[in-house]
């Protein structure tokens, strides 16, 4: 994995990843609160999560 930190896709912000960290990983930022996840360790890759829709039983 790379060593430098990864930034937000929505604010810029530093973004902490786990040692452990897979892909498809859900990891908040912490300037912004936005989930993101990890789409690729090598090189790393983030994009914003998407956002879980109700479906109300259809």
């Amino acid at each position: 994995m790379a060593s430098e930190t990864p930034l937000c896709p929505e604010c810029d912000g530093e973004v902490e990843i786990p040692a452990d960290a897979m892909e498809n990983e859900l990891v908040s930022c912490a300037e912004c609160g936005m989930e993101l996840e990890i789409m690729n360790l090598d090189p790393l890759e983030l994009e914003l999560a998407p956002e879980v829709e109700e479906d109300w039983g259809e």
